[in-house]
């Protein structure tokens, strides 16, 4: 099981409170677990990637045991913890402002 940590407005706009759990086959990837989350939430689809090229969208940002993984291949495997999870992949809001 999966853990995912959405930010407030996901999960509002998902229609659910706290962590979401998921199963993802393994390899556990930022992609699969990003594919796992709008298959069972499709009202999440286009907001944390782009519908059409599944990039990962300005001012959103993963990261998993202290590590931000945003700017790697979403293919990349996700930290063994993560894996089993005994520690959540988090996705995260970024604020930009001046």
């Amino acid at each position: 099981m999966i853990r995912v940590e959405l930010p407030g407005n996901l999960r509002t706009l998902a229609g659910v409170k706290g962590e979401v759990q998921l199963e993802v086959a393994s390899p556990v990837t930022v992609r699969s677990v990003l594919d796992a989350l709008e298959a069972r939430y499709p009202v999440l689809r286009g907001t944390i990637r782009d519908r059409g090229t599944l990039r990962r969208r300005d001012f959103m940002r993963f990261f998993a045991c202290q590590r931000d993984l945003s700017l790697e291949s979403t293919d990349t495997a996700l930290p063994e913890a993560v894996a089993r999870g005994t520690e959540p992949f988090l996705v995260v809001g970024a604020i930009a402002g001046g």
